[in-house]
């Protein structure tokens, strides 16, 4: 059965029809989604949705594009709060550097991302990484914050082999999405390749990144399977298998038992 580690169930894009889309999930063989709180918004929406359905667990952390909006001490205990009191939140994420969106100055994002690696690190939980035009502030912070002693996912892989061989080195597990099943996707195909199977996952990022055949529209959790698909081919293994080795990794990483 497909793991979807990164998905936003809670936007408001699937307002109209949540229901439907979470049941084609399943019924693609879906069977566990970490769903993904990242600011004030969306943190109350994804702890609904891991009330309401069984198989929905939880990542809360604070994004990058949102770190001028967070009141640092008293936002951070709320997350502290949250993932050693909920059974169900299993990661600290997405949280990290994004100098794409010039919406929260550099420094306020550089010290809004080392105070949760270091709640991550204090409380023993994974972080999900959110890295966009940013490789090199990433590596650096996580070293410096010592990341490796928590591990995580770098979230929607999008560098080259020698950052994730980097980021390997770090305890960290490398995630793919829908940017891989493209045609001129040649880069992240040649890193998927190189990835240990024993450190590889699978996302869809819904309702975002939507992979081939149905790029430009709104991407779903029933969609990872099309990211397995092409896991399965570039890896040499059937699509049970990669299900299986890719589930089996998000269930260690998120220490998800069932």
């Amino acid at each position: 059965m497909l793991f979807d580690t990164h998905a936003h169930l809670d936007s408001h894009k699937f307002d109209s029809d949540r229901d439907e889309v979470i049941e084609r999930a399943l019924a693609a063989g879906v069977d566990t989604i970490v769903n993904i709180g990242f600011n004030r918004e969306t943190i109350p929406t994804t702890m609904a949705l891991t009330e309401k359905y069984p198989f929905i667990y939880a990542a809360v952390g604070w994004h990058p594009t949102d770190a001028v909006d967070m009141k640092l001490e008293e936002d951070l205990a709320w997350i502290e709060r949250l993932c050693t009191t909920h059974p169900k939140v299993v990661a600290i994420g997405e949280i990290g550097l994004d100098y794409y969106w010039d919406t929260s100055p550099k420094d306020v994002q550089q010290t809004v991302f080392r105070e949760q690696i270091r709640l991550a690190r204090r409380i023993g939980k994974p972080i999900v990484i959110h890295n966009r035009d940013a490789h090199e502030d990433i590596v650096k912070l996580l070293k410096e914050e010592r990341a490796s002693e928590v591990g995580g996912i770098m979230h929607c892989f999008s560098g080259s082999w020698e950052t994730a061989q980097i980021c390997l080195d770090m305890n960290f597990h490398i995630s793919f999405g829908g940017p891989v099943t493209f045609k001129n996707a040649r880069v992240p195909k040649e890193v998927l390749e190189r990835v240990p199977l024993d450190r590889l996952l699978i996302e869809t990022d819904a309702p975002y990144l939507t992979p081939h055949p149905h790029r430009g529209k709104r991407n779903e959790s029933a969609y990872v399977r099309l990211v397995a698909e092409t896991a399965a081919e570039i890896k040499g293994v059937s699509l049970e298998e990669i299900a299986k080795i890719t589930g089996d990794n998000a269930r260690r990483c998120f220490g998800i038992t069932r």
